[in-house]
């Protein structure tokens, strides 16, 4: 019985160890609590262990990346996005809290966490209690829409799937793309599009 976890654990992690907006972990995490008839809570406890664990390592290799793909001047723009958020200390925990506790992916946080080389520890523990709350919700729901729903992979694309997919596309493609360094200081928004080496 705990292999089929341990697939929560490895699905949710996967999903959220990928530097693009895929379908959210929960949706891993409520397809399977399904099919394996798992018992609900264990299945958000793990799932959003492997999630955490996903997210960990994303912030880990993502600055890697990011200085092979963009040029210095973006990586230093993000970093310096990075630094004003340390700043803020307890209002920025409340901004991750926040973002983590709404509908909207989590990958551009992290990556723009990961690309400012702010250190996880910054970032993990507010999004650990958004998202244990947000995904335990969504787990409870979608246990009980499908069990008084026929036919669940008919919500997979709906409206709301693919504008949370345009959403984290805009939100990464925001985060590249703005002069974050003029935008906090001058309050300007300058867009800058030669960011690739």
């Amino acid at each position: 019985m705990w292999v089929k976890y341990c697939y929560v654990f490895i699905a949710a992690m996967l999903v959220d160890i990928v530097p693009l907006p895929l379908p959210p972990a929960f949706v891993v995490m409520v397809f399977l609590q399904l099919y394996y008839h798992l018992d609900v809570w264990t299945v958000i406890w793990v799932g959003v262990a492997g999630s955490m664990l996903g997210r960990y390592a994303l912030t880990l290799y993502i600055p890697k990346i990011a200085a092979r793909l963009f040029n210095p001047d973006k990586n230093a723009d993000v970093q310096y996005l990075g630094k004003k958020l340390k700043e803020k200390g307890w209002k920025s925990q409340l901004a991750i809290l926040t973002y983590s506790l709404l509908p909207l992916p989590t990958t551009p946080l992290f990556i723009a966490g990961g690309m400012a080389r702010m250190k996880p520890i910054s970032i993990i523990p507010a999004f650990f209690v958004g998202k244990f709350t947000s995904d335990a919700a969504a787990v409870f729901m979608g246990k009980y829409a499908a069990e008084n729903v026929t036919g669940i992979l008919d919500g997979i694309i709906s409206w709301q799937s693919i504008s949370g997919l345009v959403l984290g596309l805009l939100l990464i493609t925001a985060l590249l793309f703005i002069d974050w360094r003029t935008f906090l200081e001058q309050k300007k928004i300058r867009i800058n599009v030669k960011i690739w080496k």
